[in-house]
């Protein structure tokens, strides 16, 4: 058995490996200091991300690792010597966009046959995309999937000592490579994956097939991963996983969501915790109980309903009814009052009946999500749904879809406006982007508010009276900064 079909079977143990990636890093360096006392420059990396939050975590850990080997990131794309793409899949658009940017850098790298392109995500997962490449744009040199992330700079180094085109997509890994370097953009909040992975195989969605079933990393070096960003000053980190209600199910030995947060809620330099996603079905009395119990927790949660109509929702393979659904909602807000719920919707998934859709509106009225991420339902190949031969329409789904977001901008409306002329405790997360004396933070139901304000207050907790509103944000003026 050779070491590859070895580490692809978990014989290798995470650390074992980390260390082994860590030896192509020094490999690397070595190459790139070369290059930097030849040239008095250091080479240059950009890194173009598609995707959720999970592929925004990865490719910090590629520009960490990147770091690492002597890299520096690039302002402008095309006078980069390493351009990443990593990939979404989840919605077809994504994946356009892909093979737009790879085709318009054929003639950057005819131009620079040292530049180096590499694709990597969710994308590269499915087969017939990584042929399509090898095949449709033969100047890209590094293919690899989200399995084997960590191996990076080993497949980097292959490229750079043989020039050879290097494509590595493992099926599937039991490993969770810690200890690897990341470099985080955002000096006030963080993203820490806590799970990867997804056992749901709702019929709608392709992620269960290209990142995997749920690996949950160990209670230990998540905690010790907040304690470390909280010494670096950082004030609020978001958990992520696929499925952050099911995390700690697969390591047998007691560990739940409910209980991580209890204990991360303790680290002292930490002021806020938010996590996503969770699934309705796994969403437990003990896991409501914790957000209402740590201060830290911030009152808000992200539920994703999908649909309103009980069919369709056992159509998706969601497991729970549209009466459960509401049931969960009515005990969280029982135990929480005051918690902002926000939401995804679906609408037009195969089989959607006008009577199915008023099951959505009608939950959409009875819950009033603080907001809502809307979608028309689109196929994935390689998913059930997409096979079915009752799709909706695309002017019925576009009709539907208007008709939800004027419920729904509504009623976030409505919402908001029960908050003019209060005062709300933000985390000020830096200055707008298109006024440099605004600044932007978060209450900790998570409503977005600008204010007049410096950068001092970057990284605190301050107070703001609102005096203007809006569907999606809210504008207030500055009263106190709280020390924290």
């Amino acid at each position: 058995m050779n070491r590859d079909t070895q580490l692809r079977k978990g014989i290798y143990v995470e650390a074992e490996e980390t260390a082994r990636q860590r030896q192509f890093m020094n490999e690397v360096r070595e190459i790139n200091h070369q290059y930097e006392t030849e040239h008095g420059k250091k080479k240059l990396y950009y890194i173009q991300t598609y995707g959720c939050q999970m592929n925004e975590n990865d490719s910090e850990r590629l520009a960490g690792m990147l770091t690492e080997m002597g890299f520096a990131e690039a302002r402008v794309r095309d006078e980069s010597h390493l351009i990443i793409f990593n990939t979404c899949c989840v919605r077809e658009h994504a994946e356009s966009k892909v093979y737009g940017h790879l085709g318009g850098l054929k003639k950057l790298k005819d131009e620079n046959p040292d530049l180096i392109i590499a694709v990597c995500g969710c994308m590269m997962q499915q087969p017939e995309v990584v042929e399509h490449i090898k095949k449709s744009y033969r100047h890209v040199d590094i293919i690899f999937g989200t399995h084997n992330l960590h191996t990076f700079p080993e497949l980097l180094y292959r490229v750079l000592a043989t020039g050879k085109t290097v494509v590595d997509v493992w099926d599937s890994t039991g490993m969770i490579a810690e200890d690897l370097p990341i470099e985080r953009k955002d000096g006030v909040k963080a993203w820490v994956t806590v799970m990867y992975g997804c056992n749901n195989f709702c019929s709608y969605c392709i992620v269960p097939y290209v990142r995997g079933r749920e690996r949950s990393r160990s209670m230990e070096s998540i905690i010790n991963e907040v304690r470390m960003l909280g010494q670096q000053g950082y004030k609020e980190v978001t958990l992520l996983g696929q499925n952050v209600n099911s995390y700690g199910k697969d390591l047998n030995d007691g560990t739940s969501f409910a209980k991580l947060l209890y204990e991360l809620n303790k680290i002292e330099q930490i002021e806020r915790i938010r996590f996503t996603t969770s699934h309705p079905k796994d969403l437990s009395d003990e896991l409501i109980y914790a957000i209402r119990d740590c201060n830290k927790v911030c009152k808000h949660l992200h539920l994703p309903v999908q649909a309103g109509s009980t069919k369709v929702l056992k159509e998706m393979n969601r497991k729970y009814t549209k009466e459960q659904y509401l049931d969960l909602v009515d005990r969280i807000r029982k135990n929480i009052p005051g918690i902002a719920i926000t939401t995804d919707i679906i609408v037009g998934f195969p089989g959607e009946t006008e009577e199915d859709f008023l099951d959505t509106l009608d939950v959409v009225e009875k819950v009033r999500f603080d907001s809502a991420f809307t979608f028309m339902y689109s196929k994935r190949t390689g998913t059930p749904a997409a096979k079915r031969p009752d799709q909706v329409p695309e002017e019925v789904k576009k009709e539907r879809f208007e008709r939800l977001l004027e419920v729904q901008n509504r009623i976030s409306r409505e919402i908001n406006e029960l908050l003019l002329g209060t005062t709300v405790e933000i985390l000020v997360e830096g200055p707008s982007k298109n006024d440099i004396n605004t600044f932007t933070g978060r209450t900790t139901t998570n409503k977005i508010v600008n204010f007049k304000g410096n950068r001092e207050l970057m990284g605190k907790i301050v107070t703001v009276r609102i005096d203007k509103v809006q569907t999606f944000s809210l504008e207030g003026t500055l009263e106190e900064t709280a020390e924290k």
